[in-house]
């Protein structure tokens, strides 16, 4: 397989995982959040928590729509701002010391994202 179904399969895989954390985000409640295990945002507002839901979902059409319809270049960017979103997540989840598995789960969407993001604004740009 080339670099670039590889990056293909890369990107899907990311937007499935932010479209669906983002989806989450926007459509329960900040209780229901907590109760489903993501004790963490009872730390943020309803509010933050929705922004937080917009930036995922944005972010995941981000990495697959664009080279699409012919705007590639937004993808390496999406991939940008989704590493640097996830690495707040590590902060939090550092400074609540939840660490396994929630900032080794982090750390790897931040490596994932960077992936991406090198290879796209790089030698396998569209």
């Amino acid at each position: 397989m080339t670099a670039n179904v590889w990056l293909w399969i890369l990107a899907g895989f990311l937007a499935a995982i932010f479209l669906g954390t983002g989806l989450l985000k926007l459509t329960r409640t900040r209780e229901e959040i907590v109760a489903a295990g993501l004790t963490w945002a009872e730390d943020y507002s309803e509010p933050a928590l929705r922004a937080l839901g917009w930036a995922e979902l944005l972010g995941a059409v981000g990495l697959v729509v664009p080279p699409l319809v012919g705007l590639g270049i937004l993808t390496p960017v999406a991939a940008t701002c989704l590493a640097v979103l996830s690495a707040g997540a590590i902060v939090v989840h550092v400074r609540r010391r939840e660490f396994l598995p929630d900032v080794v789960r982090s750390l790897a969407l931040v490596v994932m994202c960077v992936i991406v993001a090198v290879y796209r604004f790089g030698s396998e740009a569209f």
